[in-house]
């Protein structure tokens, strides 16, 4: 390696040295210490997450996975660096993190290092922290057993190469690295709050199994709800076969192209002829799977613009009910409550429409219709703040780093 290409894409300013290649263990040192004296017992076991770093197994995990005896763990104090010797989803090799708690134990799977004084010790889980370079620094040094199992002693885990500025940079880029994880976490509260608050909302702002009111109500609205089934109040569409279009201007949606956005944008749904017999799809109108597993998984989308579906999909077409309204319903509600799943789960006409239904007068439908509509647009609005900041992070371990 170059001595310029020693040196990262994007550094802090007043930083020029190039950094430095040298073994991980020239860093950190194996800790010995064990637990031989009891000092730690089965409620201080510590487990390593790859999202939440060194977390207490009882309280993460919810009990101890510990054996009999916990005087053979390894001790693990605060700044302490942790090597777990077992696969995870991106990290076939494992992964390094720092305990930023308090002190406890670990098993004899897990290694335990002590950083030197030529190291900050949260700038080695902010190197590692990026999969492939943990993957490809781990690769050369670990055999696989026949159960998967990691055959690398704590000792060779160190025998690797890594590249590392002087540690003043070491801790600016730590320290930067602490306050994104902390934006970002300040975000995941954020939706994962709202998306509870939500829940909560949907239970309690329709009518539980044989009551005619909610337990919340917007002011100025008192009456009951009235009972209706679904087959009155919307029109059912049904799908064609490719073969009765051709190329053009409409869209044609498949199962397949049903994705993860409540309200269906055809980001790959083809385009047909509108010179046809088949009745199109209105805007507004939901659409859905009438028979397989995506029934279950309840997919269900709302659409855009006028389409076609195919014949493997049905629609509900609002009539004289409010559409997001109507949207709410059949999201609390499930498909699969309304299907018939004793065999392969399959939808028809003959399901939706006795269904019954329980509605408020159109005044109160637009009203919950609206409040929901503008909850799941703040909670839109959160994810992609989310997935903005975990972007940034993901391209900056790669652009700060050698």
């Amino acid at each position: 390696m170059t001595e310029q290409a020693k040196v990262p894409a994007i550094r802090f300013a007043g930083f020029t040295d190039p950094w430095e290649q040298r073994k991980l263990g020239d860093y950190v040192v194996v800790s010995t210490a064990k637990n031989a004296d009891g000092r730690f017992n089965k409620e201080d076991v510590l487990s390593v997450s790859g999202e939440y770093g060194i977390v207490n197994q009882i309280a993460f995990q919810g009990r101890s996975f510990a054996g009999s005896s916990v005087l053979n763990y390894g001790i693990v104090n605060t700044g302490d660096i942790v090597y777990t010797k077992s696969p995870l989803n991106s990290n076939p090799y494992g992964i390094i993190k720092v305990n930023k708690g308090i002190p406890g134990i670990v098993s004899t799977l897990y290694a335990v290092y002590r950083p030197q004084d030529n190291v900050h010790t949260n700038f080695i889980q902010v190197y590692f922290e990026q999969h492939e370079r943990m993957n490809n620094y781990m690769h050369p040094l670990v055999n696989k057993g026949a159960k998967n199992d990691m055959k690398v002693t704590a000792e060779n885990a160190l025998k690797g190469v890594v590249t590392f500025p002087s540690r003043e940079e070491q801790v600016i880029i730590s320290e930067f690295f602490d306050r994104l994880d902390s934006l970002i976490t300040l975000h995941q509260r954020k939706y994962d709050k709202l998306v509870v608050f939500k829940k909560s909302m949907l239970e309690k702002m329709f009518p539980k199994d044989g009551e005619s009111v909610p337990e919340i109500r917007f002011a100025g609205f008192t009456d009951p709800w009235e009972q209706r089934k679904l087959g009155e109040i919307v029109s059912i569409g049904a799908g064609a076969p490719p073969s009765a279009f051709s190329a053009g201007n409409f869209l044609y949606v498949k199962v397949d192209d049903l994705n993860e956005s409540s309200h269906f944008q055809f980001d790959s749904a083809q385009r047909v002829d509108a010179n046809t017999a088949v009745k199109p799809i209105r805007k507004g109108s939901i659409i859905f799977a009438k028979r397989g597993a995506a029934i279950l998984g309840n997919k269900v989308r709302v659409l855009g613009k006028t389409a076609y579906i195919d014949t493997n999909m049905m629609a509900l077409e609002p009539r004289g009910v409010d559409a997001d309204f109507l949207w709410l319903f059949i999201n609390q509600t499930g498909l699969y409550r309304i299907a018939d799943t004793s065999t392969i789960p399959q939808i028809n006409n003959k399901h939706i429409e006795p269904y019954p239904v329980d509605i408020p007068n159109m005044a109160e439908q637009q009203a919950i219709g609206t409040f929901f509509s503008r909850l799941d647009d703040l909670i839109t609005l959160h994810q992609r703040k989310l997935e903005l900041l975990q972007n940034i992070k993901k391209s900056l371990l790669d652009k700060m780093f050698v």
